[in-house]
C-alpha cells in the first residue's frame, strides 16, 4: 500500500502541474483578446494568469511552479516565434507570482481571507509588490530588445504593472474563495438565490452603464457592497470579476463612457474603477468574516464559562424534613 501511494504521488503532482499550465495558458489567451497598445507595447488591462498562478501556489504549494513556467511559455509561443526576449518575459511572468507567494508566506497569510490583515497582505504584498517583478522584467526586456524607447518605458511599465496587479486582485480572490463554498443552508436551491441574483444584477447594471455615454460607473458599487456584506467573498468576488471583464471590454472597444477618449485616459479610468471595486469587496468581506469569527469565539467562551460556573456552584440541601410516618413536612 505504501509503495502504491509512493508511486501515485509523482503522477498526481505531474497532473496538477499540467492542469496549472493549461489553465494559465487558457486564461492568458483570453486576456490577450482585449490587449491595447500603450507606448508601443501590447498590454492587457487585466491579466488573469497572475491571479491563477498566485492562487495555485497558495492552494497547491510551491511544487506547481513548473506549471506556471510552462503556461507562460505557451502564452509567449502563441504570440509568434520564440526569442530570447520572449523567454525572458516568460521567466519574469513566472518569477512575479513566486515573489508574491514568498512575501505572503512570510507575512503568515491565510487563504481563507477571513482577517483584515490577510486582505491587506494580498493587496500590498501579493498584487502591488510582487507584480513589480513581472512588470519590471517584461518592460526592461522590451527596452533592451528595442521594443520600447526610453521615453515610453515608464508608461508601458505602469500599464503592465497595473494589469498584472488587477489580475491578482480580481481573479485570485475568486479561486481562493472556492475552498470555502458550502452547500446552501436553506431547503432546495433557494440558498443560492441571493448570490445568483446579485451576479445577475451586477452584470445588468455594468452592461447598462458601459453602453451609455454618461459617467455612471459608480452605480455598480452598491451591489458590490451588498454582496460583500451578505455573501462575503464567495459571492462578492465573482461579481467583481464579472464587472471588471465587462468594463475592460467596453474600454478597449471605446464604448459608452469610454468613447471619444484616449487609450491612456481610458486605461486609467478602468484600473481606478477595477482597483476600487476589488479593494472595497476584498477588505469589506475580510472585516465581516473577522467580525463573525470574533463573535463565534466569544459565544464559545461564554458557553464554556457558563458550564464551568455551573459545575463549581454548590447545590443547596432540600428545604424539608421527613416525619416518622414517612410524610414530608416543609419548613
Amino acid at each position: 500500500m505504501t509503495r502504491f501511494t509512493t508511486l501515485r504521488r509523482p503522477a498526481a503532482t505531474g497532473l496538477t502541474i499540467l492542469a496549472v499550465a493549461v489553465v494559465y495558458a487558457a486564461t492568458g489567451r483570453l486576456g490577450l483578446l482585449e490587449q491595447v497598445v500603450v507606448a508601443g507595447a501590447h498590454i492587457t488591462p487585466l491579466w488573469p494568469p497572475t491571479g491563477v498562478a498566485l492562487a495555485g501556489l497558495l492552494l497547491l504549494g510551491v511544487r506547481i511552479w513548473p506549471g506556471i513556467a510552462v503556461g507562460a511559455f505557451l502564452v509567449m509561443l502563441s504570440l509568434g516565434p520564440l526569442s530570447p526576449g520572449a523567454l525572458a518575459i516568460a521567466a519574469g511572468n513566472t518569477a512575479g507570482p513566486l515573489c508574491s507567494y514568498a512575501l505572503l508566506r512570510r507575512l503568515g497569510f491565510r487563504t481563507e481571507l477571513d482577517r483584515l490583515r490577510d486582505g491587506l497582505a494580498l493587496v500590498f504584498a501579493g498584487a502591488f509588490a510582487g507584480m513589480l517583478v513581472s512588470s519590471g522584467v517584461g518592460s526592461m526586456t522590451l527596452l533592451v530588445t528595442g521594443g520600447l524607447s526610453a521615453s515610453e518605458f515608464w508608461a508601458a511599465w505602469s500599464a503592465w504593472w497595473t494589469g498584472d496587479a488587477m489580475g491578482v486582485l480580481v481573479v485570485a480572490p475568486v479561486l481562493l474563495s472556492l475552498r470555502t463554498v458550502r452547500p446552501p443552508r436553506r431547503t432546495g436551491h433557494w440558498g443560492w438565490a441571493e448570490p445568483v441574483a446579485l451576479m445577475a444584477a451586477t452584470a445588468g447594471v455594468t452592461s447598462a452603464v458601459t453602453n451609455t455615454p454618461l459617467p455612471l460607473l459608480f452605480l455598480v458599487f452598491p451591489l458590490l457592497i451588498w454582496a460583500a456584506l451578505r455573501t462575503r467573498l464567495v459571492g462578492a468576488a465573482p461579481c467583481v470579476l464579472l464587472m471588471s471583464v465587462l468594463t475592460v471590454v467596453a474600454a478597449t472597444h471605446r464604448r459608452g463612457p469610454f468613447a471619444g477618449r484616449g487609450i491612456v485616459e481610458n486605461m486609467i479610468t478602468v484600473q481606478a474603477l477595477n482597483g476600487a471595486a476589488a479593494l472595497t469587496v476584498l477588505l469589506l468581506a475580510a472585516v465581516v468574516a473577522e467580525r463573525e469569527n470574533t463573535y463565534q469565539k466569544l459565544e464559545e467562551a461564554c458557553a464554556t464559562l457558563t458550564e464551568l460556573v455551573a459545575g463549581l456552584t454548590p447545590r443547596r440541601p432540600p428545604l424539608h424534613r421527613e416525619e416518622p410516618d414517612g410524610r414530608d413536612r416543609g419548613w
